[in-house]
């Protein structure tokens, strides 16, 4: 992973916002918002092209200092004709930070609204896909900072108009070469349009080879032309929006609740079935988990859906005020004295932005806890604990009228339809019926037939309460050996075990112990002298994978495949999805899980890479030749 390197907001003679590094401003001088209106809306015939529709995408090439965006979010919000909702993808590989963005949006003081709200939400400075939910989850800004010539590559999106505005092709040709262009085709709708200021005679041999049909027009101010541009290949569109927006999610765990919640966001009608008598009492029962992501010196798979999970959640969190959770705070320490030395080389090497990931030493750890410790370690200065169970009752609660939540009810098997899918009682009797289904049960989810060759195994895990002690409390969560929590209603939280195929239900002392010995190992000055007895605590059952990546997509059909098809090509059960596996990682992975689940369903662009689409999609466990699972700490499964 090549570190992000931020934008630095310098500005030209006469005011214009201007890029030392590539010798270009950021827009006209003759005005910002004018040229993104005549040049970007009027080049891609917007608001017209949008009027009357369910969906429109637009993607561009530099999001820069956010105008374009800006210009396009207004044109919607002020069209009583607009589109349901509108995706704009957008890709920079110098972002600005939040407060650079603050001082150069000032200058349009016609977007002062948009740009606040913008500027709250602006994500951390970290490589990858970062997903902005705006105007009641209505305007869906996708963000993908890094190289747009990699990065379109990694693209799954249905676009309907480009902004093709990079810095010029003499200043930056990277942005319009004819592999860039082809790469824009390759996710050009049918009937997309382009427009850019741009008439270099390379431009248009390069988007006339990408299938595009160009037509010059007049340009903005004193630039005489600009560049219309629209696809001529009729494909058909693989993205095509559901003709019913009606399902049924089983399971209300943390997966199956924000799963729900998402869908009921982007416009659904579901049912969540539940066969306990309250949501949130499988392995989403815990007092509190922890939140933070896994960095790795590679940047492997894990440690890039850890990240973006976690900022994911992280942003959900802020979105429910009625969510429990803290952000107080996660020190990894170190195991040993090697392990510490790979986590700061792993810090210098990603270079992330230190409100998300700082190395400490052991003085400073020790002066953080009040505690000798024997290492210094990883600091996530934002990551905390997160009560599950409040997340599932807010995000249930986001939508009223969307969701209908049915408790104490069994589904016994699954039965498909002309249009759907059916869910049976044990007498045979209907419960629900859907053309989409959304298997979220966790461990259960091997019970049904449809589910049953997937690879994911139940894991014990027991944590341990300890009682309150005025004496020995964290400010910090603390993960080493286990992980140990500051005080979240009365108990101090500490686990947790990690038993493959142990069906006992029951709290053990052994366990306690266990956990205990963990402990001390950790914080050996944490505990007293005498174990605190007599201990409670939970037992939960989390519903691992073989390679530690959540379980989500569509579902595929073992018994249709022939030959040996890739990925794309696996037989698929129609209407079936899974949101599975997600371990001891519920709170990290599942409002990413649940963006991916919606996305797909809706054929809308995608909140993730596609490697990291394919990573969690259940049809990897078919493929002949898989990858290595990726390398883990064995205890962070328990956390």
């Amino acid at each position: 992973m090549e570190p992000l390197r931020p934008a630095r907001l310098e500005f030209a003679d006469d005011g214009t916002p201007y890029s030392s590094a590539f010798g270009d401003v950021y827009h006209s001088a003759h005005g910002g918002p004018a040229q993104a209106r005549h040049v970007f809306l009027g080049g891609n015939e917007l608001p017209q092209r949008w009027q009357g529709r369910d969906r429109f995408v637009i993607l561009e090439t530099g999001f820069g200092l956010g105008l374009n965006f800006l210009a396009a979010w207004q044109a919607w919000r002020a069209d009583p004709q607009r589109c349901r909702r509108l995706h704009f993808v957008s890709f920079e590989k110098h972002p600005f930070s939040a407060a650079d963005l603050a001082v150069a949006q000032r200058a349009w003081p016609e977007f002062a609204e948009l740009a606040a709200q913008l500027q709250a939400r602006w994500p951390l400075l970290t490589p990858g896909v970062h997903r902005l939910f705006l105007d009641d989850r209505q305007v869906i800004l996708t963000l993908f900072f890094g190289d747009a010539t990699t990065q379109l590559r990694t693209v799954d999106a249905s676009v309907d108009a480009f902004f093709l505005d990079g810095f010029s092709p003499a200043k930056n040709p990277e942005l319009w070469t004819p592999e860039l262009c082809r790469a824009l085709s390759r996710l050009a709708a049918p009937g997309a349009t382009l427009a850019t200021w741009s008439v270099a005679g390379h431009v248009r041999a390069a988007l006339e080879a990408a299938e595009f049909d160009l037509e010059k027009r007049p340009g903005f101010a004193g630039k005489r032309q600009m560049l219309h541009g629209r696809f001529r290949s009729r494909r058909p569109d693989r993205h095509a929006p559901p003709a019913e927006r009606r399902a049924v999610v089983i399971g209300a765990g943390i997966a199956g609740c924000t799963a729900a919640s998402a869908l009921a966001g982007a416009g659904w009608q579901v049912d969540i079935i539940e066969r306990a008598p309250t949501p949130a009492t499988g392995a989403s029962c815990n007092v509190a988990g922890v939140l933070r992501p896994l960095p790795s010196a590679d940047d492997n798979r894990l440690s890039r859906l850890t990240r973006a999970g976690y900022l994911a959640t992280r942003a959900l969190l802020q979105s429910l005020p009625d969510a429990r959770w803290s952000p107080c705070g996660v020190l990894h320490l170190g195991r040993e004295p090697l392990h510490e030395a790979t986590q700061q080389r792993v810090v210098e090497r990603l270079q992330l932005p230190a409100e998300l990931l700082q190395f400490v030493d052991r003085e400073r750890a020790g002066a953080m806890l009040g505690l000798p410790v024997e290492a210094g370690g990883w600091w996530f200065p934002q990551g905390g604990w997160v009560n599950p169970a409040s997340v599932c009752r807010a995000a249930l609660a986001a939508f009223p009228g969307r969701i209908r939540e049915h408790y104490g009810v069994t589904v016994d098997r699954l039965e498909r339809t002309k249009t759907g899918w059916r869910l049976l009682a044990a007498d045979g009797s209907e419960i629900a019926s859907a053309p989409v289904v959304v298997m979220a049960a966790g461990v259960g989810a091997p019970a049904f037939a449809e589910f049953a060759w997937l690879p994911q195994k139940s894991a014990r895990g027991q944590v341990s309460h300890l009682p309150p002690d005025p004496a020995r409390t964290l400010a910090h969560v603390v993960c080493r050996h286990g992980y140990a929590m500051p005080e979240v209603d009365g108990i101090r939280l500490t686990g947790a075990t990690l038993q493959p195929n142990d069906p006992d239900p029951s709290v053990r002392a052994d366990d306690h112990a266990e956990n205990l010995a963990r402990l001390r190992l950790s914080l050996p000055g944490y505990l007293g002298p005498d174990d605190p007895a007599p201990l409670a605590g939970r037992t939960g059952f989390r519903p691992m994978s073989p390679d530690r990546l959540p379980i989500v997509g569509a579902l595929p059909d073992p018994a249709a495949i022939q030959g040996q098809p890739r990925l794309p090509a696996l037989p698929r059960h129609p209407g079936l999805w899974c949101v599975q596996g997600f371990g001891a990682r519920g709170i990290v992975w599942s409002a990413l899980m649940a963006d991916l689940l919606v996305s797909r369903l809706e054929g809308d662009p995608l909140p993730l890479e596609i490697d990291l689409v394919d990573a969690v999609d259940p049809g990897r466990f078919l493929l002949k030749s898989r990858g290595r699972p990726q390398d883990d700490d064995a205890f962070d499964d328990r956390t």
